[in-house]
Protein backbone atom coordinates (compact mmCIF):
# COMPACT_ATOMS: atom_id res chain seq x y z
CA UNK A 1 0.00 0.00 0.00
CA UNK A 2 1.60 3.18 -0.98
CA UNK A 3 1.54 5.52 2.10
CA UNK A 4 3.36 8.77 3.07
CA UNK A 5 5.34 8.30 6.21
CA UNK A 6 4.98 11.39 8.54
CA UNK A 7 6.97 12.05 12.14
CA UNK A 8 5.94 14.38 14.51
CA UNK A 9 2.71 14.39 12.99
CA UNK A 10 0.45 14.87 16.26
CA UNK A 11 0.09 18.70 15.65
CA UNK A 12 1.46 21.67 13.60
CA UNK A 13 3.50 21.12 10.64
CA UNK A 14 3.56 17.85 10.91
CA UNK A 15 -0.54 17.77 11.39
CA UNK A 16 -0.66 19.84 8.81
CA UNK A 17 1.00 17.54 6.18
CA UNK A 18 -1.43 15.04 7.40
CA UNK A 19 -4.57 16.76 6.19
CA UNK A 20 -3.26 18.03 3.01
CA UNK A 21 -2.07 14.96 1.71
CA UNK A 22 -5.38 12.50 2.90
CA UNK A 23 -7.39 15.10 1.29
CA UNK A 24 -4.90 14.25 -1.75
CA UNK A 25 -6.16 10.86 -1.74
CA UNK A 26 -2.97 9.65 0.03
CA UNK A 27 -2.70 6.85 2.92
CA UNK A 28 -0.93 8.19 5.52
CA UNK A 29 1.25 6.38 8.35
CA UNK A 30 1.66 8.69 11.51
CA UNK A 31 4.59 8.65 13.98
CA UNK A 32 4.80 10.82 17.41
CA UNK A 33 4.87 10.34 21.10
CA UNK A 34 1.35 11.65 21.67
CA UNK A 35 -1.04 8.59 21.15
CA UNK A 36 -4.02 10.23 22.12
CA UNK A 37 -3.33 13.05 19.28
CA UNK A 38 -2.55 10.43 17.11
CA UNK A 39 -5.72 8.84 17.59
CA UNK A 40 -8.05 11.65 16.94
CA UNK A 41 -5.82 12.93 13.67
CA UNK A 42 -6.49 9.58 12.12
CA UNK A 43 -10.09 9.69 13.56
CA UNK A 44 -10.53 12.53 11.99
CA UNK A 45 -8.67 11.83 8.83
CA UNK A 46 -10.90 8.80 8.78
CA UNK A 47 -14.47 10.79 8.84
CA UNK A 48 -13.42 13.25 6.23
CA UNK A 49 -11.68 10.92 3.54
CA UNK A 50 -11.28 7.99 1.95
CA UNK A 51 -7.64 7.45 2.91
CA UNK A 52 -6.05 4.69 5.30
CA UNK A 53 -5.04 6.76 8.20
CA UNK A 54 -2.66 4.56 10.52
CA UNK A 55 0.00 5.69 13.63
CA UNK A 56 2.69 4.54 15.72
CA UNK A 57 3.35 6.06 19.17
CA UNK A 58 6.71 5.66 19.50
CA UNK A 59 9.49 8.53 20.96
CA UNK A 60 12.35 8.76 17.85
CA UNK A 61 15.10 10.21 20.13
CA UNK A 62 15.86 6.10 21.58
CA UNK A 63 18.51 5.17 19.17
CA UNK A 64 16.51 1.90 18.06
CA UNK A 65 13.27 4.15 17.02
CA UNK A 66 14.08 3.94 13.34
CA UNK A 67 14.82 -0.07 13.25
CA UNK A 68 11.54 -0.50 15.11
CA UNK A 69 9.81 2.10 12.74
CA UNK A 70 11.25 0.37 9.63
CA UNK A 71 10.33 -2.89 10.79
CA UNK A 72 6.67 -1.68 11.77
CA UNK A 73 6.10 -0.27 8.10
CA UNK A 74 7.45 -3.89 6.77
CA UNK A 75 4.92 -5.67 9.21
CA UNK A 76 1.90 -3.91 8.01
CA UNK A 77 3.22 -4.00 4.30
CA UNK A 78 3.17 -0.51 3.91
CA UNK A 79 5.13 0.87 0.61
CA UNK A 80 6.60 4.44 1.72
CA UNK A 81 6.65 6.06 -1.25
CA UNK A 82 6.79 9.39 0.82
CA UNK A 83 8.79 10.25 4.02
CA UNK A 84 8.32 13.70 5.83
CA UNK A 85 11.23 13.75 8.74
CA UNK A 86 9.47 16.49 10.46
CA UNK A 87 9.61 15.50 14.08
CA UNK A 88 11.90 17.70 15.97
CA UNK A 89 12.57 20.14 19.26
CA UNK A 90 14.78 23.39 20.06
CA UNK A 91 15.92 25.29 22.73
CA UNK A 92 16.84 29.28 23.98
CA UNK A 93 19.40 30.28 26.01
CA UNK A 94 23.04 30.30 27.54
CA UNK A 95 24.70 27.41 25.81
CA UNK A 96 26.58 26.92 29.25
CA UNK A 97 23.66 27.25 31.47
CA UNK A 98 21.51 24.67 28.97
CA UNK A 99 20.85 21.55 30.14
CA UNK A 100 23.40 19.08 28.36
CA UNK A 101 20.97 15.74 28.52
CA UNK A 102 18.65 18.28 26.12
CA UNK A 103 20.76 19.41 24.00
CA UNK A 104 21.86 15.69 23.20
CA UNK A 105 18.59 14.64 22.89
CA UNK A 106 17.83 17.57 20.24
CA UNK A 107 21.20 15.87 18.83
CA UNK A 108 19.37 12.43 18.71
CA UNK A 109 16.40 13.86 17.07
CA UNK A 110 17.02 16.28 14.89
CA UNK A 111 19.90 14.66 13.17
CA UNK A 112 20.54 10.95 13.89
CA UNK A 113 17.39 9.79 13.89
CA UNK A 114 16.23 11.82 10.62
CA UNK A 115 19.50 10.70 8.90
CA UNK A 116 18.53 6.79 9.74
CA UNK A 117 14.95 6.82 8.94
CA UNK A 118 16.33 8.67 5.43
CA UNK A 119 18.48 5.67 4.80
CA UNK A 120 16.31 2.78 5.61
CA UNK A 121 13.30 4.20 3.39
CA UNK A 122 15.56 5.91 0.60
CA UNK A 123 16.74 2.44 -0.57
CA UNK A 124 13.88 0.34 -1.62
CA UNK A 125 12.81 3.96 -2.68
CA UNK A 126 15.91 3.99 -4.92
CA UNK A 127 14.95 0.04 -5.64
CA UNK A 128 11.54 1.30 -7.26
CA UNK A 129 13.00 3.90 -9.06
CA UNK A 130 10.56 6.81 -7.17
CA UNK A 131 9.78 8.59 -3.83
CA UNK A 132 10.02 11.74 -2.23
CA UNK A 133 11.87 12.65 1.21
CA UNK A 134 11.29 16.11 2.77
CA UNK A 135 13.10 17.48 5.61
CA UNK A 136 12.04 19.95 7.59
CA UNK A 137 14.98 22.16 8.13
CA UNK A 138 14.94 25.94 9.08
CA UNK A 139 14.98 29.40 8.03
CA UNK A 140 17.59 29.02 11.76
CA UNK A 141 20.11 26.37 9.60
CA UNK A 142 21.50 29.29 6.68
CA UNK A 143 23.32 31.13 9.56
CA UNK A 144 24.67 30.54 13.28
CA UNK A 145 22.07 31.85 16.31
CA UNK A 146 23.13 32.54 18.98
CA UNK A 147 21.20 31.54 22.20
CA UNK A 148 19.95 29.14 19.79
CA UNK A 149 23.00 27.46 19.13
CA UNK A 150 22.65 23.52 19.56
CA UNK A 151 19.25 23.75 17.32
CA UNK A 152 20.40 26.30 14.39
CA UNK A 153 23.57 23.72 13.66
CA UNK A 154 21.46 20.93 14.01
CA UNK A 155 19.07 22.61 10.59
CA UNK A 156 22.34 23.67 9.10
CA UNK A 157 22.94 19.91 9.02
CA UNK A 158 19.54 19.06 7.92
CA UNK A 159 19.50 21.56 4.71
CA UNK A 160 23.30 20.49 3.73
CA UNK A 161 22.50 16.50 4.05
CA UNK A 162 19.10 17.00 2.42
CA UNK A 163 20.95 19.38 -0.66
CA UNK A 164 23.49 16.56 -0.62
CA UNK A 165 21.46 13.79 -1.13
CA UNK A 166 18.90 15.86 -3.85
CA UNK A 167 21.88 15.77 -6.25
CA UNK A 168 22.87 12.15 -5.53
CA UNK A 169 19.31 10.49 -6.08
CA UNK A 170 17.77 12.65 -9.08
CA UNK A 171 19.30 9.91 -11.66
CA UNK A 172 17.24 7.76 -9.10
CA UNK A 173 14.12 8.81 -9.63
CA UNK A 174 14.05 9.75 -5.95
CA UNK A 175 13.31 13.58 -4.94
CA UNK A 176 14.87 14.73 -1.61
CA UNK A 177 13.65 18.71 -0.56
CA UNK A 178 14.67 20.37 2.66
CA UNK A 179 11.50 22.76 3.41
CA UNK A 180 12.60 25.78 5.79
CA UNK A 181 10.16 27.24 7.66
CA UNK A 182 10.56 30.54 9.96
CA UNK A 183 8.59 31.12 12.23
CA UNK A 184 5.43 29.22 12.60
CA UNK A 185 2.19 28.78 14.92
CA UNK A 186 3.00 26.03 16.10
CA UNK A 187 3.71 24.45 19.89
CA UNK A 188 7.87 25.19 18.95
CA UNK A 189 8.62 27.81 21.83
CA UNK A 190 5.93 26.11 24.30
CA UNK A 191 7.74 22.79 24.09
CA UNK A 192 11.47 24.56 24.45
CA UNK A 193 9.72 26.57 27.67
CA UNK A 194 10.18 29.34 26.29
CA UNK A 195 8.57 32.97 25.11
CA UNK A 196 7.84 33.34 21.30
CA UNK A 197 10.26 35.85 20.14
CA UNK A 198 8.47 39.19 18.74
CA UNK A 199 7.90 38.60 15.14
CA UNK A 200 6.59 40.56 12.49
CA UNK A 201 5.83 37.27 10.20
CA UNK A 202 4.53 34.26 11.50
CA UNK A 203 2.90 31.64 9.26
CA UNK A 204 0.57 28.62 9.77
CA UNK A 205 1.52 25.11 9.51
CA UNK A 206 -0.65 25.14 6.71
CA UNK A 207 1.02 27.84 4.55
CA UNK A 208 4.24 26.01 5.42
CA UNK A 209 2.72 22.91 4.07
CA UNK A 210 1.54 24.41 0.55
CA UNK A 211 4.94 25.98 -0.04
CA UNK A 212 6.42 22.66 0.16
CA UNK A 213 4.16 20.87 -1.96
CA UNK A 214 4.42 23.31 -4.53
CA UNK A 215 8.14 23.25 -4.67
CA UNK A 216 7.97 19.69 -5.05
CA UNK A 217 6.48 20.09 -8.15
CA UNK A 218 9.13 22.26 -9.12
CA UNK A 219 11.71 19.68 -7.95
CA UNK A 220 13.95 22.02 -5.92
CA UNK A 221 16.29 21.04 -3.58
CA UNK A 222 15.33 23.53 -0.58
CA UNK A 223 12.73 26.01 0.06
CA UNK A 224 11.97 28.50 1.86
CA UNK A 225 8.84 29.28 3.36
CA UNK A 226 7.21 32.80 3.26
CA UNK A 227 8.66 35.75 1.35
CA UNK A 228 9.75 37.97 4.22
CA UNK A 229 11.88 34.58 5.50
CA UNK A 230 13.28 33.71 1.66
CA UNK A 231 14.10 38.11 1.26
CA UNK A 232 15.91 37.73 4.98
CA UNK A 233 17.90 34.94 3.74
CA UNK A 234 19.24 35.98 0.51
CA UNK A 235 20.01 39.48 2.12
CA UNK A 236 22.19 37.89 4.97
CA UNK A 237 24.29 36.66 1.36
CA UNK A 238 25.79 39.99 1.42
CA UNK A 239 27.31 40.00 4.73
CA UNK A 240 30.08 38.78 6.46
CA UNK A 241 29.01 35.88 8.31
CA UNK A 242 30.36 37.16 11.39
CA UNK A 243 28.39 40.71 11.24
CA UNK A 244 25.46 38.19 10.72
CA UNK A 245 25.63 36.45 13.98
CA UNK A 246 26.46 39.34 15.54
CA UNK A 247 23.30 41.32 14.90
CA UNK A 248 21.40 37.40 16.05
CA UNK A 249 23.22 37.62 19.12
CA UNK A 250 22.59 40.98 19.90
CA UNK A 251 18.75 40.77 19.43
CA UNK A 252 18.66 37.47 21.99
CA UNK A 253 21.34 38.61 24.49
CA UNK A 254 18.94 40.89 26.64
CA UNK A 255 17.07 37.89 27.05
CA UNK A 256 19.34 35.15 28.54
CA UNK A 257 21.86 37.77 29.86
CA UNK A 258 21.51 39.88 33.38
Amino acid sequence: MNTTLITGASSGIGAAFARKLAARGRNVFLVARSEDKLIALCNELGRLTSIRAQYLALDLRHPNAGAQLFEETKKRELEIDMLINNAGFGSMGDFVKLDLNHELEMIQLNISALVDLTQRFLGPMRDRNRGTIINVASTAGFQAVPYMATYAATKAFVLSFSEALWEENRAHGVHVMALCPGVTETNFFEAAGIDRPPMRTIQTPEEVVETALRALRREKSTVISGWTNLLTVEAERFFPRSFVTKVAGKALRSRFEE
